[in-house]
């Protein structure tokens, strides 16, 4: 496997499952509310690793903190998760457009 895919398919794939989170979460809200919440959620999570103090460095140690909140701010990651969550909009869009032809 490329050391390219090893280095970034994490954070692709951890966009993803926050667009499939949130999308599981609130069924009823379109795919481009959907993926522009989950960017902006992305987004914030990368931010807020620029941000340093003992109470969240804390958290971030623990197994789930260091999952969800991750360690150190990479420009990298925020194009990552743009391209996970395109990967969620085509997704939803092909398993729509695949609903509405069987109907």
């Amino acid at each position: 496997m490329p050391k390219w895919i090893g280095d970034y398919a994490g954070d692709t794939l951890w966009a993803l499952m926050v667009f499939l989170g949130i999308g599981f979460l609130f069924k009823t809200w379109s795919t481009s509310r959907i993926g522009i919440i989950a960017l902006l959620f992305s987004f914030l999570i990368e931010i807020s690793q620029l941000y340093h103090s003992p109470w969240i460095d804390q958290i971030r140690r623990t197994t789930l903190g260091s999952l969800v909140l991750g360690h150190g701010f990479l420009w990298t990651d925020l194009i990552c998760y743009i391209i996970g969550i395109i990967i969620g909009i085509f997704i939803d869009k092909l398993i729509i457009n695949r609903a509405q032809k069987i109907r």
